[in-house]
C-alpha cells in the first residue's frame, strides 16, 4: 500500500503582477483532486488551508536584504513558516504531503518542512529559474525567488527561515527552463545545480531528460520534492497561469515526466503552484493539476 495523501492549501497572491492564484487551491479542489487521487487507489484527507494574510490587508512593505529589495518577505515568511510546520506534521504522520499554491513563492516553505527530518533532493518542473535574488530581482516578487532562497544564495545567505532545509545544489535540478533572466542565467552556471532547457528536451526527448533529472536530485538523499509550476506546460495547454511562456511541454510530454517521478519510488513531497484560475478557460489548467498529480502519485494507462 501507498502511503496516504494529505492535501494542504497556501492561497498565497504575493508575487504576481496579475492577481488570482491565490485561488489555484480552491480551483484544483474543485476540479475534483480528491477524487482523482481516491481513484487510484490512495487515501486522501484534506488537511485545508494555512492561513495567509490578504495582500490588501497588508501594505507591501518593502524589505531590504543586502543590496536589493523584496516585496512581501514578511508574509511570505509567515506563510512559510507556517506550511514548513504543517508539511513537517504530514510526513511525522506517515502520510504524503500534497501542497496547492498560490504563487511559486510556497514553495520555501515546502521543502524546510520536508527537510526537516531527512536529506531532501528537488526537482523543479518550471519554465523559469526561480533563481533571482533581491539583489538581482527586477520586481521585488519573492515568486521568481524560492530556489536561490532554498539554497542561500545572496541575500539569503542569512535567511535561515528560508534556507533551513540544508538543500545542496548538487541534488536539485531544472527542468524546463525557457524564460531566464541575465542575473539568473549567470547564478545559475556559477551553482552546482542542474539545468535543462526546453532545448534539452527537444534534443534528447522528455523520458531522458527527467531520468537524469531524478539520478540528480536522488543521489545520496532519502526522497525528493517535486514543484511543479504549471507555466511549465506550454499555454495551449495550461492558459491559466499568471507568466505564461510560449514553447513549453506537451499534455504528453508532462505525463510522461510524472509518471517517472512516481516509477522512482522517491516521491516525498509534492507541490502544485501558480494555477490562476481568473485567466484559465473552464478551469482547464486546474483540471490539468489534478490529472498530472494523479500521475506523479501513480496513476497508469494500464
Amino acid at each position: 500500500m501507498k502511503e496516504p495523501v494529505r492535501i494542504v492549501g497556501a492561497p498565497v497572491d504575493y508575487g504576481a503582477n496579475r492577481r488570482g492564484v491565490d485561488m489555484g487551491p480552491s480551483a484544483i479542489r474543485y476540479a475534483g483532486l480528491a477524487d482523482e487521487l481516491t481513484n487510484i487507489g490512495r487515501d486522501v484527507v484534506d488537511d485545508g488551508d494555512v492561513r495567509a494574510p490578504r495582500p490588501e490587508e497588508r501594505d507591501p512593505e518593502v524589505e531590504t536584504l543586502a543590496a536589493g529589495s523584496t516585496l512581501f518577505l514578511r508574509e511570505t515568511r509567515e506563510v512559510a513558516t507556517r506550511l514548513a510546520d504543517r508539511v513537517d506534521r504530514i510526513l511525522a504522520d506517515g502520510a504524503l504531503p500534497l501542497v496547492l499554491g498560490g504563487d511559486h513563492s510556497v514553495a520555501i516553505g515546502s521543502v524546510v518542512g520536508s527537510a526537516r527530518e531527512a536529506d531532501v533532493g528537488a526537482v523543479w518542473f518550471d519554465a523559469h529559474g526561480d533563481f533571482n535574488t533581491p539583489e538581482t530581482s527586477p520586481s521585488g516578487n519573492v515568486h521568481g525567488m524560492p530556489l536561490a532562497a532554498l539554497l542561500g544564495i545572496g541575500a539569503f545567505e542569512d535567511v535561515e527561515w528560508a534556507n533551513a532545509a540544508g538543500l545542496d545544489a548538487s541534488n536539485v535540478a531544472l527542468v524546463g527552463l525557457r524564460d531566464v533572466d541575465e542575473a539568473e542565467r549567470a547564478a545559475i552556471a556559477d551553482s552546482d545545480v542542474t539545468a535543462f532547457t526546453m532545448s534539452d528536451i527537444d534534443a534528447r526527448g522528455i523520458s531522458a531528460v527527467v531520468a537524469d533529472a531524478l539520478d540528480v536530485a536522488t543521489g545520496g538523499t532519502d526522497g525528493i520534492h517535486v514543484s511543479l509550476d504549471l507555466d511549465w506546460l506550454d499555454p495551449r495547454e495550461a492558459p491559466g497561469v499568471g507568466t505564461p511562456v510560449r514553447g513549453g511541454v506537451t499534455y504528453r510530454e508532462a505525463h510522461a515526466a510524472l509518471e517517472a517521478v512516481a516509477e522512482s519510488n522517491c516521491l516525498r513531497s509534492l507541490e502544485l503552484v501558480e494555477v490562476n484560475p481568473i485567466l484559465d478557460e473552464h478551469n482547464e489548467t486546474a483540471s490539468l493539476a489534478t490529472e498530472l498529480a494523479a500521475s506523479a502519485l501513480g496513476k497508469r494507462i494500464l
